[in-house]
């Protein structure tokens, strides 16, 4: 079995750290004992392109156990967590092809290497494999039966391609799971965000102006925690409708130039290019913290930041000074890729437990309807999305309530009045 990581020698811990994300993820291990008994993925081959974390293993062995020959790598150079890379490949013998801090050139042949496996169905966290096949490797088009996309910039990466005509297959926007998007983004953006900016600065976020720029769910998410850990919090939008909402949820709203100048703390979550640019970089404080949670470094305009500067160098493990021409500092955390994955663990477990049983279950749901589907974007069927969160609720000890059968004639007449 071929293989590309950092240092087999980790695979052992690794083990020990993927056991410990998996005692927070009952939905999939109901949904991997349900895999070994159907073989629903008997058969299929699987490129993922994901974050190689704890919880992505965890997906990874239910694939496998479901009967699907998975291959895996990266979708962000510095998100790889090398010891479970290591294990993957060791323990479980999945072809895993990711090393923490690759290079441009080394991450895209990990793409490709995963694509020789000739996948009939790609999961994606970013669009990177779609992507790769649309551009570079046509011929695979022909045995891809499906795929599912994992977060916000790849859908709207899917959605561009499906409205020109161009998309080659079938996809399922995993990442517009309300079992995804409401709790993944939010509180898993939110609470690991925050996390990867204080591991990386040890800063105090108390009294200070954090500034989130893009109040989508998971800049709700950021903005929640950095209020709950003091920091006053703006927003920028440019959205009148989520500026709207961050107004009423108690947060100050302004356009990210004149937010340029009073933030302690940046952190950019909008899935758009150049959000902070030369000129915003110019106006900041000194001692400025700049760090992106979207899925591309894109958000941060690093090479106007670049040429501006007059010195820059690593001052802490992933954490970047730039000396301004007017003698201020700005820091960028983890060169402008996931702060959260950069410099910290990523979402906690019990949150991707969710999300990952949406990418299982739709996996399945590829296979089952192979053929039948158009060439555009699906969102998740709503029985699986109910099916996850009534898994989690069990999990969790929850029970609900249930319509009566006057309650569900009342719902479902119009002649009943009031």
């Amino acid at each position: 079995m071929q293989y590309d990581v950092k240092d087999a020698g980790l695979a052992e811990k690794g083990r020990l750290r993927i056991e410990w994300a998996a005692r927070s993820m009952p939905v999939l291990k109901q949904i991997r004992e349900r895999f070994v008994k159907e073989q629903p993925l008997k058969g299929v081959t699987l490129a993922a392109c994901l974050h190689v974390t704890t919880e992505t293993a965890s997906l990874a062995a239910t694939l496998k156990a479901g009967g699907a020959n998975v291959f895996l790598c990266a979708s962000n150079p510095l998100s790889t967590q090398d010891d479970v890379a290591a294990s993957l490949a060791v323990h479980d013998q999945i072809p895993v092809f990711a090393i923490k801090g690759e290079d441009t050139a080394t991450y895209y042949k990990h793409i490709h290497a995963v694509l020789d496996a000739n996948p009939h169905i790609t999961m994606d966290d970013g669009a990177d494999l779609v992507s790769t096949i649309h551009s570079e490797r046509k011929d695979l088009l022909k045995t891809v039966i499906g795929g599912t996309e994992e977060t916000t910039t790849g859908v709207i990466r899917l959605r561009a391609m499906a409205a020109d005509g161009v998309l080659g297959y079938p996809i399922v926007a995993v990442n517009d799971a309300g079992t995804k998007h409401l709790f993944d983004n939010r509180y898993g953006t939110g609470q690991s965000t925050i996390d990867g900016m204080i591991r990386a600065t040890n800063r105090l976020l108390a009294g200070s102006t954090f500034v989130v720029c893009g109040y989508g769910w998971c800049g709700r998410g950021v903005a929640m925690r950095a209020n709950g850990l003091g920091a006053k919090v703006v927003v920028t939008e440019v959205d009148p409708l989520r500026a709207l909402e961050a107004v009423m949820d108690g947060y100050q709203v302004m356009p990210i130039a004149q937010a340029a100048q009073v933030g302690d703390f940046f952190c950019t979550v909008t899935g758009d290019i150049n959000v902070i640019r030369a000129e915003h970089f110019q106006a900041m404080k000194d001692g400025a913290i700049v760090a992106n949670s979207g899925h591309f470094n894109v958000e941060l305009d690093l090479e106007g930041l670049a040429k501006l500067s007059t010195a820059r160098r690593d001052i802490r493990d992933f954490v970047e000074e730039f000396t301004l021409p007017n003698g201020n500092c700005v820091y960028v955390l983890g060169e402008g890729r996931l702060v959260n994955l950069a410099a910290a663990e990523g979402h906690p477990s019990s949150v991707m437990d969710m999300s990952f049983a949406n990418q299982a279950l739709c996996a399945a749901y590829m296979k089952r309807n192979a053929g039948s589907l158009k060439n555009t974007v699906y969102g998740v069927p709503q029985d699986i999305d109910a099916e996850v969160a009534r898994l989690k609720l069990a999990s969790l000890g929850v029970t609900i309530d249930t319509l009566t059968a006057e309650q569900e004639k009342y719902l479902n007449s119009w002649d009943m009045g009031t």
